[in-house]
């Protein structure tokens, strides 16, 4: 199982940015899809998931400005994150964790940099 990300980078605070993850080697129907982020000096912690039914979570650090999707048909999850700010700062992982197994993968991390 292989999962690439790509969509980061630096952005201006207010701006914008689009996460992908693409998945191969895998069900990617039958797995939950969350992306977390971890900044220097801090733990990872989740941004949000998706699971292969549709139910979507949030941390409540995001709600309102990220929004998590999926594309079953591509094998993509995407983060849209709007209004950034320089505390969403940090490396972007996806996860894909198939929900009858529960094997979990990890993608290699994008960094997302908001600032001025």
């Amino acid at each position: 199982v292989q999962l690439v990300e790509s969509g980061g980078g630096l952005v201006q605070p207010g701006g914008s940015l689009r996460l992908s993850c693409a998945a191969s080697g895998t069900i990617f129907r039958l797995h939950t899809v969350g992306w977390y982020r971890q900044a220097p000096g801090k733990q990872r912690e989740l941004v949000a998931e998706i699971t292969s039914g549709d139910s979507i979570n949030y941390a409540d650090s995001v709600k309102g400005r990220f929004t998590i999707s999926r594309d079953n048909a591509k094998n993509t999850g995407y983060l849209q994150m709007n209004s950034l700010k320089p505390e969403d700062t940090a490396v972007y992982y996806c996860n894909s964790r198939n929900e009858i197994s529960l094997y979990s993968y990890w993608g290699q991390g994008t960094q997302v940099t908001v600032s001025s």
